[in-house]
C-alpha cells in the first residue's frame, strides 16, 4: 500500500480536483498522510498561477518537500504546473508534471506508474466536507481578459454532459451532504463542448434528490441570464447568494482589460437580480464582488471611480480585493503607465475599509428577516456554526445532531 500526502494551493476549483485525486487512490488502497508525514512516498501537489506570488509559492512549497523528504516523488498540477512546466520540471525530486489537459491520467499514472496522456475533461467534487461539496461543472476559459493566464493555464472552456454532472450530484447526495457549491473556471460558459446550457445544468440539478441548496461560484454577469435570474425566483433550490466579478468601476479601465460590460451594463444586471429576489421584509442578496486594483493606467481619479461606483450604487455586501499582478505573456504586463505597489496597497486598504463598511450595512439590513441556515461544524467557544442562504455567519448554542441541519430562523 502506497502513501501518498496532498498539497493544494488555489482555488475552490483545485480543491475539488486534488479531493477526486484522493477518492480514486483511496478507493486503489492507497494511503492518505499529512504532508509533514516523513512516511510519505508520495506528495501530489496542485500549483496556483493566478499572480506571481502564487507561482514562488507553488515553487517553494515543492523545495519545502523534497527537503522535508528527499526520497519521495513529487507530481505536480494545476495552472502553475501548466504555464512554468520547464521551471517545475527542474526542481529537485519533481517526478512528473500534468498540464492542463492531462489531468484525468494523474490517479492512473500513480497508480500503474506508466504515463497515459489522454486529454480531456476531468470530472472532479469536493469531499472533505460534511455539509457542502465544490462541485466542478466547467473548466478552462475563452474570454482571455488582458490581465490573465488563467485561459493558457487551463485551456479551452470545456464541460462534462449534463447527465455526468448529474451523476456527481447523486453521489454527494449519497454521502448525505445537502449543499453544493456549483463551480468552474467560467461556470456560466457551461456548454461549450456538449451543446447544452448553464440554464438547463441548473434544472437538471435541481431536480437531484438529498441536495436542498445550491450555490452558484464565481460567474461572469453577461452570463447570468435574466432567464436564469427569473427561475431562481421562481423557487428553485439556487440560494440567493452571487459571486459576480465586476474587476472595476470604472468603463476606462473595463476597456483596457477587455471585460465584456460596462458599469452601466453590470449596475443594470445587480438591480434586475435585486428585484426579481428581494421582497419586502425578506432576505437580501449577497453580492460578493471581485475588484482588482492597481490596473496599469488607473490613476488616482480612475480608482475613484471604482470605489463611488461600489459605495453609492452596487452596494455588495463583500469585496474580494486583489492588487493587480502582472503575468508575463499577457497584453496587461506590455502596457504603460503600471502602477507602483505603494499605490496598490493604499487602495487596497481603502476598499478594505469600505468592504467592513459595506458588510455591517448588509447583516444590519436582514435583520428581522427569516432565513434557513445549514449547521456546519464546531466553533472553539463550544458553539455551532452555520450559514444563512444569503451567506451570513450565524452561531447558536450547541447540541447533537445539529451539524448537517437545517433550521430557519430570524436573524
Amino acid at each position: 500500500m502506497s502513501r501518498i500526502a496532498f498539497v493544494t494551493l488555489g482555488c475552490k476549483l483545485n480543491y475539488a480536483e486534488t479531493s477526486t485525486y484522493e477518492r480514486g487512490l483511496v478507493a486503489a488502497g492507497w494511503e492518505v498522510v499529512p504532508w509533514s508525514d516523513v512516511s510519505a512516498e508520495f506528495f501530489l501537489v496542485t500549483t496556483c498561477s493566478v499572480t506571481e506570488h502564487s507561482d514562488k509559492k507553488s515553487r517553494n512549497i515543492i523545495r519545502k518537500l523534497h527537503r522535508l523528504c528527499p526520497d519521495a516523488g513529487i507530481v505536480v498540477t494545476g495552472c502553475s504546473a501548466e504555464l512554468r512546466r520547464s521551471d517545475i520540471e527542474r526542481l529537485p525530486g519533481v517526478l512528473r508534471v500534468f498540464g492542463a489537459t492531462e489531468k484525468s491520467a494523474v490517479v492512473p499514472w500513480l497508480l500503474s506508474l506508466a504515463p497515459d496522456d489522454s486529454p480531456g475533461y476531468f470530472r472532479a467534487w469536493s469531499s472533505g466536507e460534511r455539509t457542502r461539496s465544490f462541485l466542478k461543472v466547467q473548466d478552462g476559459c475563452d474570454y482571455k481578459c488582458h490581465y490573465c493566464t488563467v485561459p493558457y493555464a487551463r485551456g479551452e472552456s470545456r464541460n462534462a454532459p449534463i447527465a455526468e454532472v448529474v451523476e456527481d450530484a447523486r453521489a454527494i447526495a449519497a454521502q448525505g451532504i445537502k449543499e453544493i457549491v456549483i463551480t468552474g473556471v467560467n461556470t456560466g460558459d457551461f456548454g461549450k463542448s456538449t451543446g447544452e446550457t448553464f440554464f438547463e445544468l441548473l434544472k437538471a440539478l435541481d431536480k437531484v434528490e438529498g441536495i436542498e441548496r445550491y450555490r452558484i461560484s464565481s460567474i461572469e454577469p453577461n452570463l447570468l441570464t435574466e432567464e436564469i435570474i427569473d427561475w431562481i425566483a421562481t423557487g428553485s433550490k439556487v440560494l440567493p447568494h452571487f459571486h459576480i466579478p465586476l474587476q472595476s468601476g470604472c468603463d476606462e479601465i473595463l476597456k483596457a482589460m477587455g471585460r465584456r460590460y460596462l458599469t452601466a451594463d453590470f449596475a443594470r444586471k445587480i438591480e434586475y437580480i435585486r428585484k426579481a429576489l428581494e421582497k419586502p421584509g425578506q432576505q437580501k442578496v449577497f453580492f460578493g464582488i471581485d475588484v482588482i486594483v492597481g490596473f496599469p493606467g488607473e490613476t488616482d481619479e480612475l480608482f475613484q471611480q471604482t470605489y463611488d461606483f461600489l459605495k453609492n450604487v452596487i452596494k455588495p455586501a463583500f469585496i474580494h480585493i486583489f492588487p493587480y499582478s502582472k503575468r508575463p505573456g499577457t497584453p496587461a504586463a506590455e502596457m504603460k503607465n503600471q502602477v507602483q505597489d505603494s499605490v496598490k496597497t493604499g487602495r487596497v486598504e481603502r476598499l478594505e475599509a469600505l468592504c467592513d463598511e459595506l458588510h455591517t450595512a448588509f447583516v444590519a439590513a436582514n435583520k428581522g428577516c427569516r432565513s434557513k441556515v445549514l449547521f456546519e461544524q464546531k466553533t472553539r467557544d463550544g458553539m455551532a456554526e452555520g450559514w444563512s442562504e444569503n451567506y451570513i455567519k450565524v452561531t447558536r448554542p450547541w447540541k447533537e445532531g445539529i451539524v448537517n441541519s437545517i433550521e430557519e430562523i430570524e436573524l
